[in-house]
């Protein structure tokens, strides 16, 4: 389970933030900058002519704007208007679709690499030393794996990107300290040039395993089948990860759906100004913030797998689970050299035989 590294009893309200995952400095400008417009414009309605629309503009521009952008964050206007029951229907339902199924992905990996680490681990702690060197190695794969699966979908095809390095959060390029570089098998080289991922390539170190597992009868043929099962289901979600990744809302959607909201926030001053003369300017700053927000996190949630706050957790998440693995690698170790099964009886003398004798009375 993903460990929040940070306590929530030491936040700030969520009213209250606006640096720290909030949106307010991606959008601050064209606020401001339609605030300022908002002000010209009463400003001119006062001194040179009457500039004001008829206000029932409003509503007809309104279900245009609701078009291009979501209400599954607003529920409650089902109840209104039409044009207030459209609001914001495409872009961030979109976006954070895109979010919620790489979350999902990102677990199916995850649970495949816990069902495959466990299965070879039950299945292979009383094997010679050697054999055992061999699922040990292979399991270290299976955690490779998620560091690659990571740093393929932030970093994409560049060169920069050495199997075994790490990712500077920062810039995206690769640092020299090595994040993974002794879990990968021995003398493996990348064939990222020639546009192979690394995470496939891993792949076949584990099917070569089960197949290996098979022939020796370390597993009967529904495991190995069920083990494949697991494998697949990894490489597809894998693949359905990269299709987030590298498929992005259309680009004329955006340009339009940018107009259409730019337009909007042009024409609300001329259609406030009669009713509400300088109250305008905040009423249209107001409109604006909101709306440009809302836009805003449909952009970040559009890649859910980069560095900003307000992505997936990918590197905590990833830590957890090697933590998890790591002590599973080490009870495993422990049992075949001392010989108990995993998890029962310790290597503390006396307290293991108290815990096995007060459970057997």
């Amino acid at each position: 389970m993903f460990r929040p590294h940070i306590d929530g009893r030491y936040r700030w309200p969520l009213a209250l933030r606006f640096i720290k995952g909030a949106i307010h400095g991606a959008i601050i400008l064209p606020v401001l900058l339609h605030a300022a417009f908002a002000g010209l414009i009463v400003t001119l309605d006062h001194k040179v002519q009457d500039l004001g629309l008829p206000a029932s503009i409003i509503p007809s521009l309104s279900i245009v704007v609701g078009l291009m952008l979501v209400p599954q964050f607003f529920p409650h206007l089902i109840s209104s208007p039409p044009q207030l029951t459209m609001c914001k229907v495409f872009r961030n339902q979109t976006s954070y679709n895109r979010f919620w199924d790489g979350r999902n992905y990102l677990t199916v990996i995850i649970t495949s690499v816990r069902n495959l680490t466990r299965s070879f681990l039950a299945n292979s702690h009383r094997h010679p030393l050697a054999d055992r060197h061999e699922t040990d190695s292979i399991v270290r794969v299976l955690i490779a794996i998620l560091y690659a699966t990571k740093n393929h979908l932030r970093a994409g095809w560049g060169a920069d990107i050495i199997p075994g390095n790490s990712i500077n959060t920062s810039t995206g390029n690769a640092n020299l300290t090595s994040e993974y570089g002794d879990l990968l098998p021995r003398g493996l080289y990348g064939c990222d040039e020639r546009g192979l991922g690394l995470v496939l390539q891993l792949t076949f170190f584990v099917e070569q395993y089960i197949k290996k597992g098979f022939d020796k009868g370390w597993f009967h043929a529904p495991q190995a089948s069920q083990m494949q099962a697991q494998l697949n289901g990894l490489v597809d979600a894998y693949g359905r990860m990269e299709t987030i990744r590298l498929t992005p809302i259309p680009i004329a959607h955006l340009i339009h759906q940018k107009q259409v909201l730019a337009l909007f926030g042009c024409v609300l001053p001329f259609a406030l100004v009669d009713q509400m003369d300088y109250w305008a300017i905040p009423v249209v700053s107001l409109v604006m913030f909101t709306l440009y927000g809302i836009d805003g996190i449909g952009s970040q949630l559009e890649d859910p797998f980069g560095y900003d706050r307000n992505d997936i957790k990918m590197d905590y998440i990833v830590e957890d689970i090697r933590s998890e693995i790591s002590v599973l690698l080490e009870e495993w170790k422990r049992a075949g050299e001392q010989g108990y099964d995993i998890f029962v009886g310790r290597s503390q003398g006396s307290q293991g035989g108290s815990n096995r004798d007060a459970g057997n009375g």
